[in-house]
């Protein structure tokens, strides 16, 4: 059986983002949520996904590739697994309700869990060409 949303077989996960991949919103698969929806979700969630900034870098947290995964459920609740680009950054107690208000923020979302995850470890790589040149890294 396939997810015709992502074209992945149903009981597989979405491979984790690399530096420039499109966010892949990982929907349930008893298919409750057309396509289209699926699409609009997507592209309203890396819209507010890109108004969140680690505060030390000037470059949002998904240009720097910090969101690891997405799940939408058949319910409209979101799980968000991201990190950040240290453990010990010092907005990491805040920036996950950051994300959380952000991806609350997309029509039709009815609620958000946002897990902070290290493994793997984020590195510089992760990053888009955007966050690269916007950093001078290019």
């Amino acid at each position: 059986m396939m997810d015709e949303a992502n074209d992945l077989p149903a009981e597989a996960e979405a491979p984790e983002a690399a530096a420039g991949d499109v966010l892949r919103i990982t929907p349930n698969v008893s298919g409750a949520l057309p396509p289209d929806e699926v699409e609009r979700i997507t592209k309203d969630l890396i819209g507010a996904l890109k108004t969140v900034y680690d505060p030390e870098i000037p470059v949002d947290i998904y240009e720097l590739g910090l969101i690891y995964k997405v799940d939408l459920d058949d319910d409209r609740n979101l799980a968000i697994d991201m990190t950040l680009t240290a453990p010990g950054c010092p907005v990491a107690g805040e920036m996950p309700g950051w994300v959380e208000n952000a991806a609350m923020s997309v029509e039709g979302i009815q609620n958000v869990t946002v897990n902070m995850v290290y493994d793997p470890p984020w590195d510089a790589s992760r990053m888009s060409e955007e966050a690269q040149v916007a950093l001078n890294w290019w």
